[in-house]
C-alpha cells in the first residue's frame, strides 16, 4: 500500500494511505474545529471533503464562517432545494441555481405557478433530504454521456448548458436520485445543512433575456 504525507493547518504531518479522503483526515487527526470544516484546500486548491487525496499536500480549512464556507453551504442548499421541487411537482425543468451574496436561488420551468403556500411545502421536504444525510457524489463524465443523460431526463436547459460548456468532459454532483451538472466544491452530505428558510418566488428570464421564456425563481 502506498502513503502520502498530509500536513494539517496547525503543524501537524501524519501519513495515510494514497486515495484518503480529507474528511477521514481530519476526523482521524481532530484539529481544532474540525466540526467546523466544511471542504479544504489542497495545495491551494479547494475541493470536496470526500476527495481522493493522491499525493502529499498541505490542507488548509474552509471553515462554515468564511465567505468559501458560506458559499458552499448555500450552494449546497440550492441543490436539495431543487431536489425538494423535482421531487413535488411533477414536469419542472431545472436551470441553475447558485449562491448569492445572502442566501441562494435555482430557477425553475414549470407550467403552473408557485405560491407561497408551496414555499412551506418545499422546505418540509428539504428538511425530509436533509435528515436522510444522503451523500453527495461527484462525477466526471464525458460531455457526450452527460448529454444523453440529461435527454433521457427531459433536462433541456442542462443539456444547453453542457453543449456551451463544449469541453471534453464535466463534473456531475448526485444525491439520492437527484443529480445535477456542477462544478463543485459541496458540502459531504445533505446532513451538513442545518438551517435554511425559503424566502419568496420572482420571475426571470432564461439566461436574463427577455427574449427567452419567462422562469420561476426561488430564493433562500
Amino acid at each position: 500500500m502506498e502513503y502520502i504525507d498530509l500536513s494539517l493547518w496547525d503543524g501537524r504531518k501524519q501519513s495515510f494511505p494514497k486515495g484518503t479522503a480529507s474528511l477521514q483526515v481530519i476526523s482521524a487527526m481532530k484539529p481544532h474545529n474540525w466540526e467546523e470544516v466544511l471542504a479544504v484546500k489542497v495545495n491551494g486548491k479547494t475541493v470536496d471533503l470526500t476527495h481522493p487525496l493522491m499525493e502529499s499536500a498541505q490542507l488548509e480549512p474552509v471553515m462554515f464562517l468564511s465567505e468559501e464556507g458560506q458559499e458552499i453551504y448555500r450552494h449546497t442548499t440550492s441543490h436539495i432545494m431543487a431536489q425538494a421541487v423535482k421531487s413535488l411537482f411533477p414536469g419542472v425543468k431545472i436551470t441553475i441555481g447558485p449562491s448569492i451574496e445572502d442566501g441562494f436561488y435555482y430557477d425553475f420551468d414549470y407550467d403552473k405557478t408557485f405560491t407561497p403556500e408551496d414555499l412551506t411545502v418545499i422546505e418540509h421536504k428539504m428538511a425530509e433530504i436533509i435528515a436522510l444525510q444522503l451523500p453527495l457524489v461527484r462525477t466526471e463524465r464525458t460531455s457526450e454521456e452527460a448529454i444523453k443523460l440529461f435527454e433521457e431526463k427531459g433536462e433541456s436547459y442542462k443539456v444547453e448548458l453542457i453543449r456551451e460548456i463544449n469541453e471534453e468532459k464535466v463534473t456531475l454532483y448526485q444525491q439520492g436520485d437527484f443529480i445535477d451538472l456542477c462544478r463543485g466544491p459541496h458540502l459531504p452530505s445533505t446532513g451538513y445543512v442545518k438551517a435554511f428558510k425559503l424566502l419568496n418566488i420572482a420571475g426571470a428570464y432564461w439566461r436574463g433575456d427577455e427574449r427567452n421564456v419567462m422562469l420561476q425563481r426561488i430564493y433562500g
